[in-house]
């Protein structure tokens, strides 16, 4: 492949259900160098009817999970026709994560939701979606996906940290790229941030009003998916049966948010610390935790970077779209180092 550009939207809807987040970048290739730049990024809410059909979408009988794919599929099309016509702008493609309702590498299968064909029918624009399943059928993870773009992206960090519903991170190891799930972050933290009627933890105040619960603590640290080696990689179903359960009613709130808050921080920080000291980009909606980022400067023996604020909400949309890209041209973007796939391999329904 020679000098390229494109003009794409990208789409990303996480787990931790606080916004879908789309932005316009621009992507150049020259040689093997690739360059890029966030034009406008924006996150938009979701209607209280789709959120409620999100949160419980892994109880709905076959014939409701269909037909609230293509209902969320149509939600995410006018979200983009909306921010088009706000920006005037003309994408050469669109490219979207879905919301991941079952993620079960292990069993064989994965599945995100909100049709592309439907986002393709309604923007009349070009959609890539579902960059995971093929990956899976190679015996992968299907996960982490971002680890290509942050290679060819980003990099001059020694790591990136994504601090979502998950924390993930990717990094560079004896020449191949390595990435996985390290723990859930703010799939924990929202859940707990409900019982006191709260969206979410601003800048992890709860947290820093409780007090740490030895023995949740230990608990929490002693599960065995920590001891695992990559390839590997975290889902809903994760925690409900290996965190929540650990959580008995009779604690304060507070106080399992403040463990919460030590447990994952330690559990990023051995991971970290394993690595060549640099810096270490951190994005994601935990990068505003400030409780979560104190603590982990004080843990890490590198650098913590909380870029501006452009790349902190919209890295990973970027990197779907960027993802986008390398299918529309061929190039493996599931890297078998980081997913445990039989090979490296091309991710992504294309509908026209």
């Amino acid at each position: 492949m020679s000098n390229r550009a494109y003009n794409a939207i990208g789409i990303m809807s996480g787990t931790s259900l606080d916004g879908v987040d789309i932005v316009f970048a621009s992507f150049c290739q020259n040689g093997a160098n690739w360059s890029f730049k966030i034009n406008y990024g924006e996150t938009y809410s979701y209607t209280s009817k789709i959120l409620n059909s999100l949160k419980h979408s892994q109880y709905l009988s076959g014939i409701e999970l269909t037909m609230l794919n293509v209902e969320y599929g149509k939600f995410l099309g006018n979200l983009v026709n909306e921010f088009i016509n706000k920006n005037n702008i003309v994408p050469d493609f669109i490219a979207s994560h879905g919301y991941t309702v079952f993620h079960e590498p292990t069993k064989g299968f994965t599945l995100q939701i909100g049709s592309g064909a439907e986002i393709a029918a309604i923007t009349g624009i070009k959609t890539i979606c579902d960059f995971r399943t093929t990956d899976v059928a190679l015996k992968g993870q299907g996960a982490p996906l971002v680890p290509i773009g942050d290679m060819l992206l980003f990099e001059k960090y020694v790591a990136c940290l994504n601090l979502g519903g998950f924390s993930n991170i990717s990094y560079e190891q004896n020449g191949t790229r390595e990435a996985f799930d390290i723990c859930p972050v703010n799939y924990v933290f929202n859940y707990l941030a409900e019982k006191l009627d709260k969206e979410f933890d601003k800048d992890g105040e709860i947290a820093q009003k409780g007090n740490v619960l030895p023995f949740l603590f230990d608990k929490l640290n002693s599960i065995e998916y920590y001891l695992q080696k990559p390839p590997k990689s975290l889902g809903r179903e994760f925690v409900e049966n290996n965190i929540f359960p650990l959580f008995k009613e009779d604690y304060y709130v507070q106080d399992i948010m403040r463990t919460y808050s030590e447990h994952s921080a330690l559990q990023i920080s051995l991971i970290i610390n394993k690595l060549e000291k640099g810096e270490v980009l951190v994005t994601g909606g935990g990068a505003y935790n400030t409780f979560l980022i104190k603590k982990l400067k004080e843990l890490t023996n590198s650098q913590i970077i909380i870029p501006d604020k452009g790349t902190i909400d919209f890295k990973e949309a970027l990197l779907f779209a960027f993802l986008g890209v390398l299918r529309l041209e061929n190039i493996p973007n599931c890297i078998k180092t980081v997913t445990g796939a039989e090979r490296d391999n091309i991710g992504g329904a294309v509908y026209l």
